[in-house]
């Protein structure tokens, strides 16, 4: 039988690449950050795991600006990141937005979630949108943006398909159809919540007629007409 001091040397025997390989099976960061501090080989192995992952996601877990950006400060191959808030999960600011838009990976980046994330504002997402230029599916529904943010996901992601505005009731029809008439690849908007009138929906779909509005049944909020489906 092995002593314990026997098998920490054959821990210590594992190449970096293999040591990277089982630390991209970890899905939490606790465990990571602790196995980043056993010791500098296990430093070096977790590095290398978050810059092989393609996907991130803090959606649950307890996070703040910091730790999120350094994670994926570190994740250099990243496409797809996650950062919604939960209850008790991420909770990002305009200053970690800040620190997210210099990140290697973020003009790569082809899906973005900031749900819920009610602590941003249009500073920290005019930020870090104006560098996601690759951006294919955006989730910023239930925040606090306003035309703003719009104007500027209008002008720098040109290959936009899918974006969620769900209960976004700062937005108007100013920033829907500047977005429409830019973003000439989206292919689906979601708008539910929004106070926006039943003209700017015909107006979306005068610009681009094969646009998906999302969802089925849309609450108009008038005087007049409470329902409008889209085919």
């Amino acid at each position: 039988m092995k002593a314990i001091g026997d098998e920490d040397a054959d821990i210590d025997r594992l190449p970096v690449d293999l040591l990277a390989h089982i630390f991209s099976l970890l899905t939490s960061f606790k465990d990571l950050a602790q196995s980043s501090s056993v010791c500098r080989k296990w430093r070096q192995g977790v590095k290398e795991s978050l810059a092989r992952k393609e996907s991130l996601s803090f959606s649950g877990w307890k996070t703040d600006d910091e730790s999120t950006t350094r994670l994926v400060h570190l994740a250099y191959s990243l496409k797809e990141l996650d950062i919604s808030r939960s209850r008790w999960g991420c909770q990002i600011t305009d200053h970690g937005l800040k620190q997210l838009s210099t990140a290697k990976c973020i003009c790569n980046l082809s899906s973005i979630s900031l749900w819920g994330s009610t602590g941003i504002t249009d500073k920290g997402v005019v930020q870090m949108i104006s560098r996601a230029t690759s951006l294919h599916h955006l989730n910023i529904g239930g925040t606090f943006i306003t035309d703003v943010s719009l104007f500027a996901i209008a002008d720098s992601c040109p290959h936009l398909k899918t974006i969620i505005l769900w209960g976004c009731r700062h937005v108007t029809e100013d920033g829907l159809l500047a977005l429409v008439n830019k973003c000439r690849k989206l292919e689906s908007i979601n708008v539910w919540g929004m106070r926006v009138p039943l003209d700017c929906f015909i107006g979306l779909l005068t610009i681009s007629p094969a646009l998906q509005i999302q969802p089925k049944g849309i609450a108009i909020h008038d005087e007049t007409l409470h329902a409008w489906p889209v085919y």
